[in-house]
């Protein structure tokens, strides 16, 4: 089994391709990413419909670049976002869902992305600086070990992502600790209804493709209670054609509040 650090690694290497543009290379496992083949249901005609799934206000004004197709959901449409609210996207590439953010809570609020890819860091960066944008940050860091201080965000929101992150126990410890009370988070990510073979388990790219690292749906469910999340609910759910060796694969959205 591979460790964590090189799981990271890997992960960190197959986005490092994307965000520079090299899709042929990175993608032709992924669940999330640009490519027909990809296990989000029956090839490029899904992929073009979860495009479409933004509001298209929501996108009017996001940079040319920061949509690359990476999501199996759309969070911030179910995140209750607020004029003057903190957001943190955890996971946030080259930076749709922060921008997204960003037009909700104003210029009294802030939206903040976190991504563990210096590239993808890089390019959300370059992309905030395409509009301008005053209310925005991006962050280095890991979603285990968050760069944020404790109480500090009303929301959190995270897109096909977490499922990549080697403990999810960490991950969900993480949202809890850097929420205000009352916070919620609201995340849209893979889950197994079935299990996970040791050879999917140890497959680079199945990882780096939002597959190998999903975990079964019940597990990821008492996960978020054992963080201590309450008013747990699944907000939207769709399963896709791809078959694992003994199980399918489901999106979620997902939220939960602190208590």
């Amino acid at each position: 089994m591979k460790s964590d650090e090189e799981i990271k690694e890997n992960v960190r290497e197959m986005y490092s391709h994307i965000a520079l543009g090299e899709t042929g290379v990175a993608s032709k496992s992924s669940c999330c990413g640009p490519e027909p083949s990809s296990c989000c249901g029956s090839g490029s005609d899904t992929l073009v419909q979860m495009s479409l799934s933004y509001h298209p206000e929501d996108i009017a004004d996001v940079p040319e670049g920061a949509n690359l197709g990476l999501g199996c959901g759309v969070p911030t449409a179910f995140a209750d976002l607020k004029e003057g609210s903190t957001v943190l996207d955890l996971g946030s590439g080259a930076g749709i869902d922060v921008f997204v953010a960003a037009r909700y809570v104003g210029a009294s609020g802030k939206a903040i992305g976190v991504d563990m890819t210096p590239a993808m860091i890089d390019k959300a960066k370059r992309n905030a600086e395409k509009i301008s944008a005053k209310n925005v940050e991006f962050r280095l860091g890991e979603i285990e070990a968050l760069p944020v201080d404790d109480n500090s965000v009303d929301r959190v929101i995270s897109n096909c992502v977490i499922n990549l992150v080697p403990s999810k126990a960490k991950a969900f410890d993480e949202i809890y600790r850097v929420l205000k009370n009352g916070g919620t988070f609201t995340v849209s990510d893979i889950v197994i209804d079935g299990s996970v073979t040791d050879a999917e388990r140890n497959d680079a790219a199945l990882w780096a493709g939002c597959i190998s690292g999903a975990i079964d749906r019940k597990e990821y469910l008492d996960i978020i209670a054992n963080s201590g999340f309450t008013e747990v609910k699944i907000l939207a759910e769709t399963t896709y054609d791809y078959k694992l060796a003994h199980g399918g694969l489901s999106s979620i959205t997902i939220s939960g509040t602190k208590r």
